[in-house]
């Protein structure tokens, strides 16, 4: 869906829980052979957290992100949480956030963008209209994910696929004759697949005081082999929505930030002719880390000197709901 958005990422940050924990020891935990995870999920290690809370992470990596942009906390305008996972049910994440930066008296509005996986472009889009618009200035956009408290070693698949992580942008409107803004983008659910990826407990319906309260309805599930099956009907279709001719090349976009799903998860982004040379991949040694997977990618292939200024990216992916969503922008 052709859209004409002056959105411009001037700051990036990342934040990586320092233990580093390899497939080794999830093969372990989830009883597997040796190898089994790296061979399934394509994932040789992640990041796990220590004592570090979302809210915490999310400010390293805001820290950063504003550095680049040459701000102070004070100086932004609105905060968006673009997270996976909640710190808490009640408060908003976004206001722990504002309290970590040392803003918590400052009154700049502080919300969330919830879509799961798919948080971080949901939150880039609504940013955009806002940017838009004028009400807002300098955006702060923050994913960070803890994932690794609400494993099921029982399901092996899904537990040694995830990471922690955060990452964080500051963006700004455009000016003129900007290259820098979001050319197309578009999001589609289907809530006929909700429940191939969930956290059934944690809310108004399966709460700590219903009578026989299962442990495991506040574990992470998901039935895989489903989700691919899923997104193979409806990918080809999605992407000639989004942009028309993704679904057999890469038309003119110099790079892809997929969210890093799994390991066939990217291998079947092949079916639509992409080169593997075009696409960012950071599964490997981060695994999937929820709705920071594409920003901390972002930031890997912007650091490494991949994305630069006038480089046309395109970020997709699929999340729990199911929902897949795209945005196509220059950087």
């Amino acid at each position: 869906m052709k859209v004409n958005l002056p959105l411009k990422i001037i700051g990036l940050g990342r934040y990586l829980p320092s233990r580093i924990v390899p497939s080794s020891e999830l093969e372990k935990m989830c009883n597997v052979p040796a190898g089994w995870v790296e061979h399934r999920n394509g994932v040789r290690e992640r990041r796990w957290v220590t004592d570090e809370t979302s809210s915490y992470m999310a400010a390293q990596a805001a820290r950063e992100a504003l550095d680049e942009a040459g701000l102070k906390p004070k100086d932004l305008s609105l905060i968006i949480n673009a997270s996976g996972t909640g710190e808490q049910a009640i408060p908003d994440t976004g206001a722990l956030i504002q309290r970590q930066l040392g803003i918590g008296n400052s009154g700049i509005p502080a919300m969330t963008v919830h879509n799961t996986c798919l948080s971080f472009m949901s939150a880039m889009d609504v940013a955009a209209n806002f940017l838009q618009n004028g009400r807002y200035k300098h955006i702060l956009i923050a994913s960070a994910d803890v994932a690794s408290c609400g494993i099921n070693p029982k399901e092996p698949e899904s537990a040694s696929l995830v990471g922690d992580a955060a990452a964080a942008v500051v963006v700004t409107q455009s000016g003129q004759g900007d290259a820098s803004r979001i050319h197309h983008a578009h999001l589609k659910t289907y809530g006929e697949g909700a429940y191939l990826t969930a956290i059934m407990g944690g809310g108004s319906r399966l709460h700590p005081h219903k009578p026989n309260h299962n442990p495991e309805d506040d574990l992470f599930h998901m039935d895989g082999p489903a989700v691919l099956r899923m997104v193979r009907g409806i990918g080809a279709d999605f992407l000639e929505e989004l942009y028309p001719g993704l679904s057999k090349s890469l038309v003119d976009i110099d790079i892809v930030v997929p969210h890093q799903a799994s390991k066939v998860g990217l291998l079947m982004l092949q079916r639509f002719g992409w080169p593997d040379e075009k696409i960012i991949s950071t599964l490997e040694w981060l695994g999937n880390c929820v709705a920071a997977s594409i920003p901390v990618t972002l930031y890997q292939a912007v650091r490494d000197g991949r994305i630069q200024r006038g480089t046309k990216v395109l970020m997709a992916g699929t999340g729990a709901g199911l929902s897949i969503g795209g945005l196509v922008l220059t950087y």
